[in-house]
């Protein structure tokens, strides 16, 4: 009797781990997708009908562009319920609340246990070389509910040594060489020597003098406020910082000890809106760089009216005067030093594609996505297939991009409209040595990174940044939109009132210490760095 009960108990576990891998031997699956208006839809799709025959399953597509969050509420909702229930959830946009609420009660299922060699052997690799893709995935209950998306668009990608991304740098500051030259003026190295050169560009009206623009049109300096590559952040650096844009994330600084700050509430902040109140006040600083779109401001320096901007590359801001200008160094401050805090990189997506509790073969289904981990798969999947937007290969075996030229001939469309067409929405991972294995990127891509790499992080003293993809529990992200909103429009509304007006004097700068307090910055910044120790520590 014992040796029979042995028997059935060794049976059942060999049939619950052949159900574990091949479940009740579903082939087909119903998969609910977000995709783009221009798209020409997924049941024709030449990448996506070879890897479904090679993981041995089709798929019904439901596919939304408009609507799409409305229909996924209706259908989430009801699909346990559901006569013809969907398998999987792609490209929905699901934050990582969403995946923690729809996780936690048991409508999408925990993908680990099948993120293995066996099952996804493309993506279990990818997670066991790039750990920050992992913690950026793995919520905090320890799970993965959704699998990974993102495009490391970073320096490795051009062949260099160590990778720094895209966004680490964003504003790219410059000067009218031109104008330099005609008044026999040195190069700043300081931002009191810039103010000088400012003063002169000013003085002597370098637009009228040199473009031939009318009297009177000089403006000295440009930029917007707190914008993403064009604003005024990057001057901060000579007081020892740079927010970069005005979001509580964004202005996170982390040091080389993992000591999570905020720079707004420090001393070298208020020294420097005082100083640049300073610029402001004489005229040096556009006057409407507090309310100017990028076209305004576009305009200016094309025009050849402004001899100091950002941006995050010459040409396309200075137009047919692009090569009078280059790039302004970072400048020393008052104290004789600078720092440049780099901005974090593209964020890992982790709701870009969830199964549900009601899928008969997660195993089955998860071997198809793990095709969308292979180099050559991705790159189709992001623009198109082989043979349409792939046109050959270089002497490297590098796939080549069709042209604008080359679309328009074949498809009467530019490459970009193509590409539109031809996406796949989902869970893309495109890793920064794709861009040395497979396809190129772009070329402005290319110059922007190698100027990154190549002169910018010269000025980096410490590499440390505070990554987009932490991963936060629901009652922090709650506590965070209670605080955030009030925090930050305080932060962006002293900090242009008192570059504009003056100021701060001390019992001011105390007020709003005060008063950020009572905005939850320290609540907030308790958060962050908690959640910065849990990534970390996920790593």
């Amino acid at each position: 009797m014992k040796k029979l009960v042995s028997m059935i108990l060794a049976l059942a576990l060999v049939l619950s781990m052949a159900s574990f891998a091949t479940a009740e031997g579903q082939t087909s699956f119903n998969v609910l997708s977000g995709i783009s208006a221009l798209s020409g839809g997924y049941d024709n799709n030449v990448v996506l009908k070879a890897m479904q025959e090679k993981a041995g399953i089709t798929i019904k597509w439901d596919t939304w562009s408009d609507s799409l969050g409305e229909v996924v509420g209706t259908r989430i909702s009801g699909n346990a319920a559901s006569k013809d229930p969907i398998d999987a959830f792609q490209a929905c946009g699901f934050s990582n609340y969403d995946l923690m609420r729809y996780g936690s009660s048991g409508t999408f299922i925990d993908l680990t246990p099948y993120i293995t060699p066996e099952i996804m052997p493309n993506l279990a690799k990818i997670l066991e070389t790039h750990p920050a893709v992992k913690a950026a995935i793995t919520m905090d209950d320890g799970k993965i509910y959704g699998l990974p998306a993102g495009e490391q668009m970073g320096t490795a990608g051009i062949g260099r040594e160590k990778d720094y991304s895209i966004f680490s740098v964003p504003q790219f500051s410059m000067i009218n060489k031109k104008w330099l030259d005609d008044l026999g003026l040195a190069m700043p190295t300081t931002l009191d020597e810039l103010h000088d050169v400012l003063v002169a560009f000013k003085e002597n009206d370098m637009s009228a003098k040199i473009y031939g623009n009318e009297a009177g049109s000089t403006i000295p300096m440009s930029t917007g406020f707190d914008e993403w590559c064009w604003g005024q952040n990057v001057f901060y650096a000579g007081f020892g910082f740079t927010n970069w844009i005005n979001d509580v994330c964004m202005d996170l600084v982390v040091d080389q000890n993992g000591t999570v700050n905020f720079v707004s509430d420090d001393d070298n902040y208020r020294a420097a809106l005082t100083y640049f109140h300073n610029w402001y006040a004489e005229g040096l600083m556009d006057m409407e760089m507090f309310s100017q779109d990028t076209n305004q401001l576009i305009a200016k320096c094309s025009g050849g009216r402004v001899g100091v901007s950002t941006w995050w590359e010459i040409n396309e801001i200075m137009g047919a005067h692009a090569e009078d200008y280059v790039y302004l160094p970072i400048l020393n401050g008052p104290d004789g030093t600078s720092n440049v805090n780099l901005r974090t990189g593209g964020a890992t997506n982790a709701g870009s594609l969830s199964i549900t509790a009601q899928c008969k073969d997660p195993a089955k289904l998860l071997s198809f996505y793990d095709q969308w981990y292979e180099g050559e798969n991705v790159m189709q999947l992001q623009y198109g297939p082989i043979g349409e937007f792939f046109t050959g290969q270089d002497e490297k075996g590098m796939w080549l991009s069709i042209t604008d030229e080359e679309a328009r001939a074949k498809y009467n469309k530019s490459a970009g409209e193509l590409k539109a067409q031809l996406e796949v929405q989902g869970p893309k991972l495109i890793l920064s040595e794709y861009y040395n294995e497979y396809f190129y990127m772009e070329d402005r891509a290319q110059q922007r990174l190698a100027d990154i790499y190549d002169y910018w992080m010269q000025f980096v003293k410490d590499p440390s940044f505070y990554p987009q993809d932490c991963v936060f529990t629901k009652s922090e992200l709650d506590d965070i939109d209670y605080y955030r909103p009030d925090f930050e429009k305080a932060v962006a509304e002293y900090e242009a009132n008192w570059i504009k007006n003056g100021g701060p004097t001390d019992e001011e700068w105390e007020a709003y210490k005060a008063y950020l307090e009572r905005c939850g910055m320290s609540t907030l910044l308790d958060i962050y760095q908690t959640v910065y120790n849990r990534y970390l520590a996920a790593q």
